[in-house]
């Protein structure tokens, strides 16, 4: 079975349990994510958000706002005292 094979047949709970042990650092029995764990468990839920064409703001990493800038912010004062 493939990565991509695993992926489809993912469900939205074993996505859900992923995501909360990611978020966590913990599998739901306790356990200690490593961090290869972590890391393969980031690239299967981008992978199956985007399978699935979930909405940017749902997606994992989705920062609202926080990384537009505009032309005001490439110049700030610095007041030393």
């Amino acid at each position: 079975m493939t990565v991509d094979q695993l992926i489809q047949a993912m469900t939205p709970e074993v996505y859900g349990n992923m995501k909360s042990a990611l978020e966590l650092g913990r599998w739901a029995d306790g356990r200690k994510l490593e961090s290869d764990q972590k890391a393969l468990c980031m690239e299967a839920l981008i992978r199956y958000e985007n399978m699935v064409d979930m909405p940017a703001e749902k997606r994992i990493g989705y920062m609202e706002a926080a990384c537009k800038s505009s032309k005001d912010d490439d110049v700030q004062p610095l007041t030393i005292k």
